[in-house]
């Protein structure tokens, strides 16, 4: 129910612009008007002059204006969150969409001056701020919502060729025949919100990658991997931390990845919860009372998209919600790749991959997105984090071979033997020997 109430508010938050309806409307009353003198060569003409003016010219000018949103949303550049909450954008990205708004309405009505006006500015500039977004994103929604304006222009040609035209006639026909034509229209438009989609997401890809390599530490960052000591290893009972050599408490190991400060990254100042799952007992439990790594990253990515969330259509938004969930996965499984693993931190993994699937649900719309198996079909790198998270927990190499077969079996499995073998290698409890003994099979059994 709750999930049910999000949609609805988000459906009637979702905008679009003026553009679509009035551009339909007149090709809709032009065409009509030609249905009415009876004439199916008159109507037939305009259906065709509709249909060729919606295929070229209102199609580019829709890709044109959103090109210029998505350059206009850009994080850092635009409008989108960069570093911190509520980034300051550059002020051309604000006036270009905005140009038309008022500072300081308030004080110019009543002809006073307030004596502190910072704190009402910076309202006032978040306010802004959300309006150009809300602005964008339904320059963004326009072509979705266009593909439906199209679908039921052709629905309302074919009820009034029905009424108006006898059946079975070759003008009829002809007439029809040209009617039809908008389905290849509307094939186009959809095409072109696909791309919009994933422009959008291509300019949001480097602060995603951003986020999640600043939170896990970044390329060398997240542990050793190397036979070396690993995050929350323990020399004379003090913790040590990932490859920077950071020494700590064994609170700080645990909770805050042993990474003090993370370098490298486009923050890199920013304080590092990084990735941690070299545990024994002490720091398994002192890493189940902090927030982790993971809740960082989520939070991160929330800030980022629920100005889109609110404004994008439905579809829209999922479709973006899936690209930066997709971008997130790749990256983990990188710095995964770069940790040691005992079981408990096995343990630890499954317990944060499932918190990210989590984050995954809440944030989508479409109902069928809430089961793990579509969600997994939708996104395969978050799949793939779901295998790796299956496989570095198994108790007994023996289990691997049938964890893998049941898997295929299900089509629920495309990580190569090469990618088992290093993930499993990571495992300290599994020699590696054993681990290539064990997989000495081909990708096709």
């Amino acid at each position: 129910q709750q999930q049910q109430q999000q949609q609805h508010h988000q459906q009637q938050q979702a905008l679009q612009t003026q553009l679509v309806e009035e551009c339909l409307y007149a090709a809709q009353r032009s065409a009509l008007r030609a249905f009415a003198t009876g004439h199916a060569g008159t109507a037939s003409t305009m259906v065709n002059v509709c249909t060729d003016t919606l295929s070229r010219v209102f199609l580019e000018v829709l890709s044109h204006r959103a090109d210029h949103a998505i350059l206009s949303l850009r994080p850092g550049e635009g409008l989108l969150h960069s570093n911190s909450p509520w980034s300051r954008s550059t002020p051309a990205a604000l006036d270009s969409i905005m140009s038309s708004a008022q500072k300081g309405l308030a004080a110019a009505q009543t002809g006073k001056t307030l004596p502190s006006m910072r704190h009402d500015d910076h309202h006032d500039e978040n306010e802004k701020r959300l309006r150009a977004i809300s602005h964008a994103c339904a320059t963004l929604n326009d072509m979705e919502v266009a593909v439906d304006y199209v679908r039921r222009l052709e629905l309302k040609f074919m009820d009034e060729l029905m009424a108006s035209y006898a059946a079975g006639k070759k003008e009829t026909e002809q007439l029809r025949a040209c009617v039809r034509t908008l389905t290849p229209v509307m094939d186009s438009m959809k095409e072109a919100s696909s791309h919009i989609a994933e422009r959008l997401i291509d300019a949001l890809l480097t602060r995603v990658r951003n986020i999640v390599n600043d939170t896990v530490g970044g390329e060398g960052m997240a542990g050793t991997g190397g036979g070396g000591l690993g995050v929350g290893s323990k020399v004379g009972g003090v913790s040590v931390g990932s490859g920077m050599g950071a020494v700590g408490s064994g609170f700080s190991a645990a909770v805050m990845g042993g990474v003090g400060v993370v370098g490298g990254g486009a923050n890199s100042t920013m304080l590092g919860l990084g990735m941690n799952y070299n545990l024994d007992d002490e720091a398994y439990e002192l890493n189940q009372i902090g927030e982790g790594y993971m809740g960082r990253i989520c939070n991160m990515i929330q800030e980022l998209i629920n100005p889109l969330r609110m404004y994008l259509t439905p579809k829209l938004s999922d479709t973006v919600i899936l690209g930066v969930i997709g971008c997130a996965s790749k990256r983990l499984e990188a710095s995964i790749r770069r940790n040691q693993f005992t079981a408990l931190g096995a343990l630890a993994l499954d317990s944060d991959f499932r918190f990210f699937v989590n984050f995954a649900k809440d944030n989508v719309n479409a109902p069928e997105l809430l089961s793990n198996i579509s969600l997994y079909k939708a996104c395969n790198p978050l799949s793939r984090l779901a295998q790796v998270a299956l496989l570095m927990n198994v108790d007994d190499l023996e289990d691997v071979l049938d964890l893998i077969s049941i898997s295929k079996k299900k089509r629920m499995w495309d990580l190569s033997l090469n990618d088992a073998k290093a993930f499993l290698t990571l495992r300290v409890d599994f020699e590696a020997r054993k681990v290539n003994e064990l997989l000495q099979i081909s990708d096709d059994d």
